[in-house]
């Protein structure tokens, strides 16, 4: 093996690696934004749920 091949593979591996550091990235951004997502939904169910206990406390007094 010459030194250019060897340059050679080390270059192509710190690309492959640069490939898939990115493509881990990608898949954890994809679960915090689906985490983000439930978040919200939980948010907005407690607030019904605030609302509607809100309400009927109102109608109490």
């Amino acid at each position: 093996m010459t030194l250019e091949q060897a340059i050679l593979y080390v270059i192509l591996g710190i690309v492959l690696a640069i490939v898939y550091s990115i493509r881990i990235l990608v898949l954890l951004e994809r679960r915090i934004a689906r985490m983000d997502e439930n978040i919200v939904r939980i948010t907005n169910r407690i607030i019904s749920e605030e609302k509607k206990i809100e309400s009927v406390l109102k109608r109490k007094r």
